[in-house]
């Protein structure tokens, strides 16, 4: 036996060591909650024995049979709770063989060599990872006409969808090797065991804490939560070291495919991750602020890496590898794919909704400029503006005094700048007015969670799936940035004017910038130096770099700009 196959044996059977640990918890618990009804049972038959007699021991006898009546209604309360609870599932887009029979065969090809089992699905999640997830619930397997379907006991595969466009086939597969060679553990009776008594336990604190329940309700539930909490915390360690023991009995037996070529991989991994969250953080989030969300994410993951690859000379043999197989070629319709994993991101980073409507439309990269860019530089140059008029700051001279002009904004910011000056007074407005429109902005929830299936060769419309994968909880799932301070929203909306400006006066156009998002470019080439001038102006009151940068590019000041 190879080096590798005993740390894959050692590896598993400390898995199993551990699930059987958790099962004993389980146990363990089971004969607490009967061992009052044992005493009664053992009361009882010494009575109609002839021993234990007398009063005293029919008290006890009736007072340990009420005991463990409620002992037991309480036990199948909390079984029942646990059992009914919804565990939480990752929301992805699922991937019907039909609509990708290349990527199936990739798969089960892996598993073949691997010698486990073949994962029963694979799903696309918009983000930078991949993992095996148990969809063998009832609750999640109950079909549309409310019966529970018969499902397959192996896991489903969750693919990141960054990799499947920037990764070659190659890599995708051997950054899939250890992650398919999961299946094996996950399909030993024990394992599996105690992953659902655990994966029931954290369902049922999580439904203990979903809000809208009235006190009949609450109070069974809270205290089934309550009891969930307790065994849950004594499996907590014995879990996560399972957990780990798997993992590493996994990794031992996927070195035996494409080892080598996975530790290249995992560099590409790292390229992937950087890149999709440049573009997420800096490109679609204006966008989603905007109400728009960009169709092409993925697509726009491989824009971002080439020109990351070009800036930085982070990707070795880059030219190379553009020449082998792209992994979404697996897929026979990557656009569907693409649309639906950036619906889903939308979604899952931002809390849209989803699907489009007023409001809420899809923008592909050439429209991004002038339907995103501009658009936000001119909204944010009203809002500021207004919280001016607001302010009572008078109008800049000008021809007409009724229309826009930076020179209005530079004026007031450079009157009294610095800390308490009319810049303080100014962001805390502008604060506010963000403040209140997104307070009054539509609350978006529900909908169809897994954000449209990836259509067949056949060309069939998305699949209407009657499992709301979302839950109750509230939306996004995860916020890309944190709040703006008063500050930053001031130096962005200035910076907004100032573009405007440039768009209106000196021939200067919106663009795109695959690692930084909006752009201004002025002779078709990107301005990249507006950034420390408006803070010199926010924070300092000092005008005189702006006007230098002014000067330089052309930009009149006093002229009118056009807003929304």
């Amino acid at each position: 036996m190879s080096g590798i196959d005993v740390g894959e044996e050692l590896g598993a059977r400390a898995a199993q060591a551990r699930a059987l640990a958790l099962l004993r918890i389980r146990s363990r618990a089971l004969a607490v909650a009967i061992l009052p009804a044992a005493v009664a049972v053992v009361l009882f038959a010494a009575d109609a024995q002839g021993h234990l007699a007398g009063p005293v021991w029919d008290a006890v006898r009736w007072t340990v049979l009420g005991v463990a009546v409620v002992v037991l209604l309480v036990t199948v309360l909390v079984a029942v709770s646990v059992a009914r609870a919804r565990p939480a599932m990752s929301p992805t887009v699922p991937v019907p063989e039909e609509g990708a029979p290349d990527l199936y065969r990739l798969v089960r090809d892996l598993a073949d060599r691997l010698d486990v089992p073949a994962p029963s699905a694979v799903a696309l999640t918009p983000d930078c990872d991949s993992w095996l997830e148990d969809r063998t619930h009832r609750a999640l397997r109950t079909g549309p006409g409310g019966s529970a379907e018969d499902a397959d006991t192996a896991p489903v595969l969750v693919i990141g969808s960054p990799f499947l466009w920037w990764m070659r086939v190659a890599e995708l597969r051997a950054v899939l090797a250890p992650v398919v060679a999961g299946t094996g553990p996950s399909a030993h009776p024990d394992i599996a065991a105690a992953r659902r008594f655990v994966r029931g336990l954290d369902a049922a604190i999580a439904d203990a804490a979903a809000p809208g329940r009235g006190p009949v309700r609450g109070a069974p539930l809270a205290f089934a939560g309550w009891v969930a909490r307790l065994l849950l915390r004594a499996c907590r360690g014995h879990a996560a070291e399972m957990e780990r023991c798997v993992a590493a009995a996994a990794s031992m037996r996927a070195q035996t495919v494409d080892y080598g070529l996975r530790i290249a991989a995992q560099e590409q991994v790292g390229l992937a991750y950087a890149g999709w969250d440049r573009l997420l953080t800096r490109v679609a989030l204006p966008a989603w602020r905007m109400g728009r969300w960009p169709s092409r994410l993925d697509a726009g993951v491989v824009s971002a890496l080439t020109e990351l690859s070009r800036r930085d000379r982070l990707a070795d043999g880059f030219a190379l590898r553009l020449g082998e197989r792209p992994a979404c070629d697996l897929l026979e319709e990557p656009g569907v794919a693409d649309e639906a994993a950036s619906l889903l991101a939308a979604r899952l980073f931002h809390g849209g909704p989803a699907e489009s409507g007023p409001g809420w439309a899809p923008v592909d990269w050439q429209q991004y400029p002038d339907e995103v860019v501009d658009r936000k530089w001119r909204s944010e140059a009203a809002r500021l503006h207004r919280v001016l008029d607001t302010l009572g700051v008078p109008r800049a001279s000008a021809a007409d005094p009724a229309v826009p002009t930076l020179a209005r904004v530079m004026e007031h910011l450079s009157g009294a700048g610095g800390p308490g000056g009319p810049g303080e007074a100014l962001a805390a407005g502008i604060g506010a007015a963000v403040a209140r429109e997104e307070a009054e902005a539509p609350v978006h929830g529900g909908g169809q969670g897994q954000g449209g299936q990836v259509q067949g060769a056949a060309g069939s419309g998305p699949a209407d799936d009657p499992l709301d994968l979302w839950g109750p909880g509230p939306l996004p799932l995860f916020p890309l940035q944190p709040p703006r301070t008063g500050t930053e929203l001031l130096a962005d909306h200035v910076g907004a004017m100032v573009c405007c400006a440039a768009v209106d006066t000196a021939g200067a156009a919106p663009g795109l910038d695959w690692l930084d998002g909006p752009a201004l470019l002025v002779g078709g080439e990107r301005r990249a130096d507006l950034a420390a001038p408006v803070l010199s102006l926010v924070e300092d009151g000092d005008p005189d770099p702006l006007l230098s940068w002014l000067a330089e590019v052309g930009v009149r000041s006093d002229k009118p700009v056009r807003l929304v």
